[in-house]
């Protein structure tokens, strides 16, 4: 078994003295043992799961939760009545205390959802929810955490918290066969209608449970107002929005043991400047990128990502080094075909991934492959999980995306799980869906469904190969019956010299800023 304080951060290394999320571990550690780890690969997996435990709730429970960007009338099953607001909505009428914390959004007119995060607010209001907009961020920042938190007050047994990048929000209940949400919104013309959505989030039990719910009470019992902005405070007043926190319920003891995962829960929080600080992070907290950190230095074999951007030279740099020292280790990354924005904004992010994908082939042009992912109808796969998993030990599943915004200016939080055969059958099950397996996996077994993938750096050729096969069926005019599988490789971007020098700026300052303060920024430290 892994030495936890080999693989995650100790309390010292979390480097945030102001937190009290470490406080009940004791000593130097910064992890909880005996929990139950789900993974929940796909977003109607996930909805499914919530809506079922919301719907178990009752008198005396607590439910928390926060969100990015949230559609109250996305439905978590195919129910007519399974809407976010009312399923929220039936749990707070049941007596369950119901509580949320929405970043409020930048302004419509800027690609952001500014109305339907304030009109899911004031839904779930009305309805005697408590649901406050959160603009406690940095200069273009946003709350970016999206997890859920159940607590039963008769029975801590059934205690529940589920934590990833799956936001209660349009497009994301898609399934394996990805043929989208029935409840589109749109994105770029490349991704059709219904916008193919992969995702994952994972459901929690056991005492982690009680560290997820001390992360939304940190920042629920923040004294700072929930805008320094005097208009939209003004507006909030006229509609009639909450603003003021009430008292959570006292937080009950952790849940009882429910399995032998070791969990680490790890969280960005930027450095707000000028006296702004959070109380619970001053200074920012930087964990998701010490976490990086430190269980890179540990790979040997297979680094595996799944991430929506994988941008930058920061986050590239982390995971080259060690590409670089071991000549055994293979690194294989999985981001969207294409970005989910057109026209000249689509060159910074471009660049971002010629910064990133461009760092990792030079470290090891033969042990590092990046790939997207369509259907089988050919269209591009948005690709919005958020997973790393490292020699089939370490595997983090969050909000967090490898960029330097997730890293170091965003609300992130990471759920990173500490077990050999739970991270092994996250990358196979990841596997066998882009390999075409699943149905084979489901009669004959995960380990025999994918034999030949059981030794992490195996499947780094299995890959290669399935994705040769699907891009020269491609490059062939689709001519005879198409190969298994949905990986198509994933080319270096061609940018000529003037697109990389005038992307640089909107790049940095826009899409990937910096939230470090100054000596950490000079010193290139996290």
């Amino acid at each position: 078994m892994a030495d936890p304080a080999e693989w995650l951060l100790t309390r010292r290394e979390r480097a945030n003295p102001s937190t009290r999320l470490d406080d009940r571990h004791g000593g130097d550690r910064a992890w909880s043992d005996g929990n139950l780890v789900e993974p929940l690969v796909h977003g109607a997996t996930y909805f499914r799961a919530l809506h079922d435990a919301l719907e178990a709730t009752g008198p005396g429970d607590i439910v928390l939760f926060t969100d990015w960007q949230g559609d109250g009338d996305e439905r978590l099953t195919d129910a007519e009545d399974s809407d976010v607001v009312e399923v929220f909505s039936r749990a707070e009428r049941r007596g369950a205390a119901v509580h949320g914390l929405v970043w409020r959004s930048h302004l419509d007119q800027t690609g952001f959802f500014a109305t339907e995060n304030r009109h899911l607010g004031e839904q779930l209001h009305k309805r005697g929810a408590e649901v406050l907009l959160d603009m406690r961020v940095r200069a273009g920042g946003s709350h970016h955490q999206k997890f859920v938190v159940i607590r039963h007050g008769a029975d801590p047994a059934r205690d529940v918290a589920f934590v990833g990048g799956i936001d209660l929000a349009h497009n994301r209940r898609d399934d394996a066969e990805h043929r989208g949400d029935p409840q589109p919104q749109p994105l770029t013309a490349e991704y059709g209608p219904h916008p193919p959505w992969h995702d994952v989030q994972v459901a929690l039990r056991g005492p982690a449970v009680y560290d997820v719910e001390t992360v939304f009470r940190e920042r629920w019992e923040d004294p700072a107002p929930l805008s320094r902005a005097p208009w939209r405070r003004a507006a909030d007043k006229l509609r009639g929005l909450d603003s003021t926190p009430s008292r959570l319920p006292e937080q009950q003891p952790p849940p009882p043991r429910a399995g032998s995962h070791t969990v680490q829960l790890l969280r960005t929080y930027p450095d707000l400047r000028a006296g702004r600080d959070y109380p619970f992070a001053r200074g920012g907290e930087r964990s998701v990128a010490r976490g990086h950190q430190k269980v890179a230095r540990r790979a040997e074999r297979l680094v595996y990502v799944e991430d929506q951007y994988f941008w930058g030279h920061d986050v590239a740099r982390v995971y080259a080094e060690q590409l670089r020292s071991r000549p055994e280790l293979r690194m294989v990354v999985v981001i969207p075909l294409v970005p989910d924005i057109d026209g000249l904004n689509r060159v910074p992010q471009l660049l971002g991934r010629h910064r990133a994908l461009g760092q990792a082939l030079r470290a090891a042009p033969h042990r590092f492959a990046a790939y997207g992912l369509e259907n089988h109808a050919g269209v591009p796969v948005y690709v919005h999980a958020k997973v790393c998993i490292v020699d089939d030990t370490w595997a983090s599943t969050g909000s967090d995306n490898f960029s330097r915004r997730s890293w170091t200016h965003d609300s992130e939080l990471t759920a990173a799980v500490l077990d050999e055969v739970y991270a092994r059958d996250l990358r196979l099950t990841l596997a066998a869906e882009h390999l075409d397996r699943l149905d084979e996996a489901g009669e004959r077994g995960l380990e025999t469904a994918m034999a030949d993938c059981l030794d992490p750096r195996a499947m780094f050729d299995v890959y290669a190969a399935s994705a040769a096969r699907l891009d020269a069926w491609h490059a062939g005019g689709r001519q005879g019956q198409r190969p298994p599988g949905r990986l198509r490789r994933l080319p270096l971007p061609h940018l000529t010299p003037a697109q990389r020098r005038w992307a640089a700026v909107p790049l940095d300052v826009i899409h990937d800023p910096d939230g470090r303060p100054p000596e950490l920024r000079a010193s290139g430290g996290y």
